[in-house]
């Protein structure tokens, strides 16, 4: 199973994925989730954070609404990707304080970048 979180029109969505065994028929590739995955995870020696937030998909960073140092609460939107044409925010996974954001207005990203994390 795998855990998403999605926003549609400014709520917040959990959602969880179940993968079902294997079909005779071929297999169309998998689908993503049309909103980037905010996922914690320990944070690696160095970073600034403990909770890193990824992109879920590939795009291209449309606006930052987020600063370092600001606190914010699960669901508040951190950053906005611009995925296939559509405004996608990237929300905070929990409550904390925006410890650093890894990338700037206009750059292009791939799906699991380290857009941000939080303390």
């Amino acid at each position: 199973m795998k855990n998403y979180t999605i926003t549609v029109n400014g709520n917040v969505y959990d959602v969880t994925v179940e993968e079902t065994g294997s079909t005779s028929a071929p297999a169309a590739a998998p689908r993503r989730a049309a909103a980037p995955v905010a996922a914690p995870k320990a944070a690696a020696s160095g970073a600034a954070g403990s909770v890193k937030i990824e992109a879920g998909a590939a795009g291209k960073v449309f606006k930052i609404e987020a600063k370092p140092g600001q606190a914010v609460k699960k669901g508040d939107t951190i950053l906005i990707l611009e995925i296939m044409k559509m405004e996608t925010p990237v929300v905070a996974p929990q409550d904390g304080t925006v410890a650093s954001i890894e990338v700037s207005v206009g750059d292009s990203v791939e799906s699991g970048a380290l857009l941000a994390t939080l303390n």
